[in-house]
């Protein structure tokens, strides 16, 4: 039910899965003039070696210079739980779809790397999907419908290598810069297929 839920997921939840998420949310605020009530956007990683600590310095000043807000973020390691509360699960890379999968493997069709759902989009025809509009239960349809669409067009292919996002633990604010822009591209996408311009 209503919220549209997004999880988020990468290895330690200090760096991708919380600029995605945090991102996510900025590109529906900016594209509906309103976010926290049309989706809900969360995060986890497949280790708790992080777990309780906030964004990464770096990936935290990647999402407040593109208009996010890094406050409040705690990691936490991937629960199965968290995957069932989620109507589309984004990984950073497949190998973490597999961890997923292994989990839930009921939760396959709704699984993705993110720039797998992002590649897959174009081909999907938005205009057989639910209207977009900007209330909850709208965003929920057209979301739901949307998943089940891209998995379509996804035919049961695995996920192609360009797909995953490089880890940027431990680099430089340049390679942080290069990640960010692949994520806020892909989230941005998403944002687009779910909800109308203002």
């Amino acid at each position: 039910m209503p919220p549209f839920t997004v999880l988020h997921v990468c290895m330690g939840n200090i760096c991708r899965s919380p600029m995605a998420e945090r991102l996510f949310v900025a590109a529906v605020r900016e594209r509906a003039g309103s976010g926290t009530d049309l989706v809900y956007s969360n995060s986890a990683g497949t280790g708790g070696w992080h777990e309780g600590e906030p964004m990464n310095p770096p990936a935290s000043r990647q999402v407040r210079a593109r208009g996010g807000d890094d406050a409040g973020f705690t990691a936490r390691r991937l629960l199965a739980e968290h995957i069932d509360g989620a109507d589309l699960v984004l990984t950073a890379t497949a190998d973490q779809v597999d961890f997923v999968r292994s989990l839930r493997p009921d939760a396959a069709g709704r699984t993705f790397v993110l720039g797998e759902f992002a590649r897959l989009l174009p081909r999907v025809d938005l205009d057989a999907l639910p209207p977009a509009r900007a209330t909850p239960d709208a965003v929920y349809d057209r979301g739901v419908a949307l998943v089940l669409a891209v998995d379509e067009v996804r035919g049961g292919a695995e996920p192609l290598p360009g797909d995953d996002l490089d880890d940027p633990w431990g680099r430089g604010d340049g390679f942080f810069t290069r990640v960010g822009d692949e994520i806020d591209e892909a989230v941005r996408a998403v944002a687009g297929a779910l909800l109308p311009s203002r």
